[in-house]
């Protein structure tokens, strides 16, 4: 028995209405959370960047003066120069601690690598303030366990925390320490990607374990390498309870980072409009950041 030409054409729309219905139901969750703790707070906080909101009570547009402020204000500066620079020592020492790990993991030769994974993984799973406070009993300069063992050796005691310098190193220090366990994940799963084949007409070329990490390995995980940098980048960019578990910022002034200077102006002065335009320039330095690393992997993909 042949269906009616009607029977026929009325069956598609139903099936077609229940395909786009379905993913819009299941993705509406996301886009409301999304609007709700990401667009509606950037609104809200690009509008208050534009007056001298202090937090409370009502508040008056001023233009661009919060902007015109910031520009001239050298505490600014002085943040934003500290924040830059522990993201150039923080990015590469994070990269070559997480490759160097995965490596080590992944090689054939070693063994424990099963403990190794979970001893150099667990870093990753404390909170930073708990980071921050161990590696301030290591580093502290009058009870740290560095400064005993090298008066115990014959040495003076070396100024961690009055340093700003040290101070900042040893920021570094910690932070790559916590943050190698992640990135080592990536790479491991970048490196057992890359064929065993390739490896094999290396060796039969004569080429050893250093020519083949150069030739083979380091290019074939160029797509995770940006990828970690891109991420490293951002979170040094917004780094915060690290620094203010270890150091706060000090000694003095002399570390505060970006986002401790944003939180201080905003939250201990009562200055939330200023505060938000600090918040968009930084926002802004992201953004670049991303679009400049994606252009320049995109060039390296495309040789």
């Amino acid at each position: 028995m042949k269906k009616r030409a009607s029977d026929v054409s009325a069956s598609p729309p139903s099936r077609r209405n229940s395909y786009t219905i379905a993913p819009l139901v299941l993705i509406a969750a996301n886009v409301v959370l999304f609007a709700l703790f990401f667009v509606w707070p950037a609104v809200i906080g690009l509008v208050y960047s534009f007056t001298n909101y202090t937090g409370v009570g009502a508040f008056q547009f001023i233009g661009l003066d919060n902007y015109h402020n910031l520009f001239g204000d050298s505490t600014f500066y002085d943040a934003l120069t500290r924040t830059l620079l522990y993201a150039v020592l923080f990015v590469p020492l994070n990269f070559a601690l997480s490759l160097l790990a995965a490596n080590l993991v992944v090689s054939k030769h070693a063994k424990g690598t099963s403990v190794a994974r979970v001893i150099f993984f667990i870093p990753w799973l404390l909170s930073p303030i708990v980071v921050g406070v161990l590696w301030r009993w290591l580093f502290g300069e009058n009870f740290g366990l560095v400064n005993y063992v090298i008066e115990k050796l014959g040495g003076s005691a070396v100024p961690w925390q009055s340093d700003a310098d040290l101070s900042l190193l040893v920021v570094v220090m910690a932070a790559s320490w916590m943050w190698t366990g992640f990135t080592m994940l990536l790479f491991i799963a970048a490196i057992k990607n890359v064929p065993v084949s390739y490896y094999e007409a290396a060796s039969l070329d004569g080429a050893g374990p250093w020519r083949q990490f150069i030739s083979i390995t380091l290019p074939s995980i160029a797509p995770t390498s940006f990828i970690v940098i891109l991420l490293n980048t951002i979170n040094a960019m917004k780094e915060y309870p690290v620094f203010v578990a270890l150091n706060n910022g000090g000694p003095g002034t002399s570390n505060n980072l970006l986002v401790q200077y944003i939180y201080q102006t905003g939250f201990q002065r009562g200055q939330i409009g200023y505060a938000s335009a600090a918040s968009f320039v930084l926002m802004l330095i992201l953004m670049a950041v991303a679009i400049i690393q994606l252009i320049v992997n995109r060039r390296v993909e495309n040789r």
